[in-house]
């Protein structure tokens, strides 16, 4: 079998696996019985291939990874540092057919830290974002936000990964807090609670620039008629500022400042949620009466936007 690999000196390939000649495994990487790793495939130092994996052309995957028995990984897909990946994982095209051929879906992505719960299904294209959790059983149809859990088929959110400094509890409940505990912070956001004013012909909010608040709006828009497996935002501002409130129904917000990271449910019409600039931000769990109100401190310019997670880390972390 040695002349199979192209460093015969590499330790931990159990005898029976089949390893095309141009693919590169790394020092301190193991490979299990009856595994098959396809051409150009490159697989990390200290990563772990169990029994009966099997890796089609191109694959990558990084360092400190493992892959679990009978998985399955198309054509084409890498895979970051320190990701688990469960038994009986499939990585698929979504309608494959026999003309479409196996190796033009090249476009999926796991990022470092995630993990995928045993007999998951990834389709093509999507990009399992880092830190998160697939459930076993589900069925990824589209990219999962960073420190997402997913569950479900098709995948739906359920939770989020709270950094360590969050010492508030994984998830806030703005019905749940105290008047004498706003403003909350979670970091760079902040939770404010507005004005509320009830009488016996119903009940009013109100916001004035600048006592209440943060900024001046230029542009105002709704959010309703969302179902509960959707999700929206997954993007950060390089100079927008806005301010969220759930007018009426509930929805969960991920936020994210590249330091801290929590969870909020919004759930009242009077509690008013501030993101700065530079804040990654992902609405989703919306019940069926939802409807988010959102302020914005700019018309909308779609060079505004960082749309792209590893780039928003990028621009926290080194500006």
């Amino acid at each position: 079998m040695t002349d199979a690999f192209p460093n015969p000196s590499v330790d931990g390939i159990h005898a029976t696996a089949v390893v095309d000649p141009t693919a590169t495994i790394s020092n301190g990487a193991l490979v299990g019985a009856y595994a098959c790793i396809g051409p150009d495939c490159r697989i990390g130092p200290n990563t772990s291939l169990d029994d009966h994996v099997v890796l089609e052309r191109g694959v990558r995957i990084g360092a400190g990874s493992r892959v679990a028995a009978g998985a399955f990984i198309q054509a084409g897909v890498t895979i970051g540092d320190d990701v688990v990946i469960g038994p009986n994982v499939a990585f698929v095209p979504e309608g494959f057919s026999r003309s479409e051929g196996r190796e033009a879906h090249s476009s999926t992505v796991v990022r470092n830290g995630s993990s995928i719960g045993a007999n998951a299904t990834i389709l093509s294209g999507v990009v399992v974002g880092a830190g998160s959790i697939i459930g076993a059983g589900t069925v990824a149809t589209r990219d999962v936000p960073p420190f997402a859990t997913v569950v479900g088929s098709p995948a739906r959110i359920t939770g989020y990964a709270s950094s360590p400094q969050f010492t508030a509890g994984r998830r806030i409940r703005a019905s749940a807090i105290r008047d004498e505990d706003f403003p909350l912070s979670i970091g760079k956001v902040t939770l404010t609670r507005l004005p509320l004013i009830e009488d016996l012909r119903g009940s009013l909010v109100v916001g004035e620039f600048p006592s209440e608040l943060p900024f001046l709006p230029h542009r105002v828009f709704t959010v309703f008629g969302v179902t509960s497996r959707e999700v929206r935002g997954e993007h950060a501002h390089h100079e927008l500022e806005e301010l969220l409130v759930c007018v009426h129904g509930e929805c969960a917000l991920a936020i994210d400042d590249g330091n801290e990271r929590g969870e909020v449910m919004l759930d009242r019409p009077d509690v008013a949620l501030h993101l700065p600039p530079y804040v990654w931000s992902t609405q989703y769990r919306y019940s069926p009466d939802g409807v988010l109100l959102v302020l914005a401190s700019t018309v909308y310019n779609p060079a505004g936007y960082i749309r792209d997670y590893d780039e928003f880390e990028r621009l926290v972390t080194h500006g």
